[in-house]
């Protein structure tokens, strides 16, 4: 019991839930928010930005780069974040195309 059944999902479909879930948090949104605000890596300007504790940071940006959805590289002592360009895309694209199949009709329950 409990066990999701990803199997009988589309790989695109299964894909787009680990994106989604990665995002559906509001700590995680504000993170890709300064990452998109700052339009550059980020290095440790998580912690005075969003006032979360540094271990709840690293936490966040652990799913988010599990998703695939931001990179890090290691500079330094440092690990900074950016935003992982195809993947961005990726749901951009998907998410526009799952937005755009629903045909608004006036007259709905």
């Amino acid at each position: 019991m409990g066990l999701t059944k990803t199997e009988i999902f589309t790989e695109e479909q299964n894909r787009l839930a680990v994106m989604l879930k990665a995002i559906a948090h509001p700590a995680r949104i504000a993170i890709l928010q300064e990452i998109i605000k700052s339009n550059t890596c980020i290095c440790g300007d998580l912690v005075d930005e969003l006032g979360l504790a540094q271990p709840t940071i690293s936490q966040h940006l652990k799913e988010l780069k599990n998703a695939g959805l931001i990179q890090g590289t290691i500079e330094g002592v440092s690990v900074c974040y950016c935003i992982n360009p195809p993947v961005w895309n990726e749901l951009r694209e998907q998410m526009s195309g799952f937005f755009a199949a629903y045909d608004l009709k006036a007259t709905c329950c």
